[in-house]
């Protein structure tokens, strides 16, 4: 296991390639400086979990070229300047037509330290799983506020990073406030779970991080407000996307 960092962790998501492919890496360089860990979204045709701002990124990614390979180098890239944890989220798609094993072991070759299949469901995960175990990439499964208890405990199992909280029923995006429902699955999940916990979806502000963390997160994981900077800043987007970082994980901080 590579996640072998203090908690509370701020993991913090953007899309690969967006706006271009050559951008990416200072982005990430960027967010490094206060982020524990780094979500680097493959950017895909159809992201079904994603809301508008996600979506666009992902249109804008693929505007430019953005193929895996380039996101493999991106990491590679990465490796030359920070050991940071980075995980790789995308959907299944990419990974049924390279091939799981293939797919994976170039993630582990580039550097990528987990990864977090959107649309895989548990049940159909075992040649994934395995396929992590040999090329030693960590996992990470989502549940949702109905996930039950028992479901909640074969996730835990199967995610050796941590378990991703979906904080509300619906795609990505930020929200004003924390719906009840995250608490709940919050509470719910540290009394089942022996990973760490993580909660996203919807969490874009530093009073949302505080809330989480005083709750008993284990980490937070903010995309949206990040991806919604580059949208707005583009290729000027690293010193805001540095900014509000240092902002979100102070929050962790309390």
């Amino acid at each position: 296991m590579v996640f072998e960092i203090e908690t509370p962790w701020l993991v913090t998501f953007i899309t690969a390639g967006d706006p271009h492919p050559k951008l990416t890496l200072d982005f990430m360089l960027a967010l490094e400086k206060y982020s524990d860990v780094i979500e680097l979204g493959i950017p895909f045709s159809d992201p079904v979990a994603d809301g508008p701002t996600i979506q666009k990124a992902n249109y804008r990614a693929l505007k430019a070229g953005t193929k895996v390979s380039d996101v493999f180098s991106i990491v590679r890239q990465f490796r030359e300047h920070s050991d940071k944890p980075v995980v790789l989220m995308t959907y299944y798609n990419p990974v049924y037509a390279k091939g799981v094993d293939e797919f994976v072991k170039l993630a582990a070759d580039a550097g990528v330290s987990g990864m977090i299949v959107v649309d895989l469901p548990l049940e159909e995960s075992g040649e994934y799983l395995a396929a992590c175990e040999k090329h030693g990439i960590d996992t990470v499964f989502l549940a949702a506020p109905n996930t039950p208890d028992e479901r909640l405990r074969a996730i835990d199992e199967a995610s050796s990073a941590f378990v991703y909280l979906i904080s509300l029923y619906g795609t990505t995006g930020a929200r004003e406030k924390i719906p009840p429902l995250a608490f709940d699955l919050l509470k719910r999940a540290k009394r089942i779970c022996t990973k760490p916990v993580c909660v996203g979806f919807g969490v874009s502000k530093r009073e949302h991080v505080e809330e989480l963390v005083k709750a008993g997160a284990d980490g937070v994981v903010v995309g949206s407000a990040l991806v919604k900077i580059i949208e707005e800043y583009g290729e000027n987007a690293a010193e805001r996307l540095e900014e509000i970082t240092r902002e979100l994980k102070r929050g962790c901080k309390g």
